[in-house]
């Protein structure tokens, strides 16, 4: 730490206009490689004390907080925000500061907290420079959202699916860093009551609560938060909305169906080489299944069906007593049901749609087929470097649409290596991707860990 190279002196002091009498290192770059913020050491190399631990240098970044505090930002964030959020930023920025302070020293030492300041707001500048070096400045994160436009930084997609709670953050060249995902089942009872549950929503915004700090750690800049299929059916989407808002700090919006298609097309298709144009993707998520065409990197055709895991299962596979009632002539007559419900739902989706038949190659993505391609690899946990375009063949998801019906959820977990989370719903998820295989006569399915989430962050960059 506080070992800059001779690049980094000169590139600092060429932002700055002078050079820097004390040790420093780069914290934070631009998509270039120049430094934007650089954290200091204590103390000058003559033992003055350094106050501004974070130091924004950025040029582009520095003449644009420069505006802000000239339009007044300074007096309108010490009116809106309370005197303890800014003490506690302070605080936080303080205690950082002296950690670097050894115990024993003796002598004048650094005061204050942001850029030295005690309270209040004095310097957007040191503010900023904090919340991107990772450290949470609440005050630096507003002045981040004012300039989302005009700075560079990691950006963050959102998607509250209804079956999982996905995140993705994104450095400004696009090189991910940090992916997380949470079963949280948001569509639960949505397709009987048509209404959000209580329950299922704050499993999401628990969820939510821990993206937002884990967006702060990185300096996020600018985030993108989307909903898809439970949210869209729900009556009372509207307040849901706004608690996300809240929470993330940024107002989050419904896709509709050919919306998530175009995204979810786009995620999955970016890093494919053209080779087995048209594609057919079909992304199965909990409350509906988006079948999307396309050859040239251009969308063809593209519908979105009311038919996913989760709505699956509670139509037709809501099972109690699971244990002693699997493989069940009641078990297998629901299957039954399911499968000719999703096969005469697929069959006039074709009939409409006839390029989906033309398609050359299959591309599936989402939480069922990943599950399946573990299974497949007979992985324990996830690993997306394995299971990133593995190829499904029609005989194993056929096989599996067999097995699951027979095998309790535990048996799902131990021997198949589902998530327990997901194990009460992929045989839903399975159901379809084998009615698409079979009506579309596809041999394989690649499945494709990049989709709707990564189509949504890249947006940002």
């Amino acid at each position: 730490m506080f070992t800059p190279t001779e690049q980094d002196r000169e590139q600092v002091a060429a932002l700055l206009g002078r050079s820097i009498d004390g040790d420093f290192e780069v914290v934070t770059r631009d998509r270039t490689g120049l430094p934007v913020v650089i954290k200091n050491a204590p103390f000058l190399k003559d033992g003055t004390p350094m106050p501004t631990l974070f130091w924004l240098v950025g040029k582009k970044e520095r003449e644009a907080v420069s505006r802000l505090e000239s339009a007044g930002q300074i007096k309108l964030i010490n009116e809106s925000f309370s005197a303890e959020e800014i003490a506690e930023d302070h605080l936080k920025y303080f205690e950082e500061r002296n950690k670097l302070i050894p115990s024993d020293y003796v002598g004048p030492l650094p005061e204050g907290g942001v850029g030295g300041t005690r309270r209040g707001v004095k310097c957007l500048h040191a503010h900023l420079a904090s919340y991107l070096a990772g450290q949470g400045d609440r005050v630096g994160r507003y002045c981040a959202k004012l300039l989302s436009g005009e700075i560079d930084g990691p950006v963050a997609g959102i998607d509250c699916g209804s079956n999982s709670t996905r995140l993705l953050i994104l450095a400004p060249d696009g090189t991910p860093l940090l992916r997380k995902m949470q079963i949280t089942r948001l569509g639960q009872g949505v397709d009987r009551s048509g209404s959000l549950s209580e329950e299922a929503v704050e499993r999401t915004l628990a969820s939510l609560v821990d993206y937002r700090s884990l967006m702060d750690n990185f300096g996020v800049v600018r985030v993108r938060a989307i909903a898809t299929s439970a949210v869209r059916d729900a009556v009372n989407a509207r307040d849901f909305l706004e608690r996300v808002s809240d929470i993330l700090d940024s107002q989050a919006e419904i896709l509709s169906g050919i919306e998530e298609g175009n995204l979810a097309y786009k995620g999955a298709t970016a890093d494919l080489d053209g080779v087995g144009e048209p594609y057919l993707m079909v992304d199965i998520g909990g409350g509906s299944t988006e079948m999307v065409t396309g050859n040239m990197g251009k969308v063809t055709s593209l519908t979105s069906l009311n038919i996913g895991c989760v709505r699956i299962t509670e139509r037709f596979l809501q099972m109690t007593d699971q244990e002693k009632r699997k493989d069940s002539i009641e078990v297998l007559t629901a299957v039954k049901a399911a499968r000719s419900h999703i096969r005469q739902l697929l069959e006039e989706t074709i009939r409409e749609f006839p390029l989906f038949s033309k398609a050359r190659s299959l591309v599936a993505v989402a939480g069922t087929v990943s599950a399946l391609a573990r299974a497949d690899l007979k992985i324990k946990t996830h690993d997306e470097q394995k299971t990133h375009h593995h190829v499904l063949k029609k005989e194993f998801v056929e096989e599996m649409a067999k097995l699951l019906p027979t095998l309790s959820l535990e048996e799902r977990v131990t021997k198949l290596y589902i998530e327990e989370a997901r194990a009460d719903v992929i045989l839903g998820g399975v159901l379809i991707l084998e009615q698409i295989m079979d009506i579309l006569e596809q041999k394989e399915a690649l499945v494709s860990e990049k989709d709707i989430l990564d189509a949504t962050a890249s947006s940002l960059l």
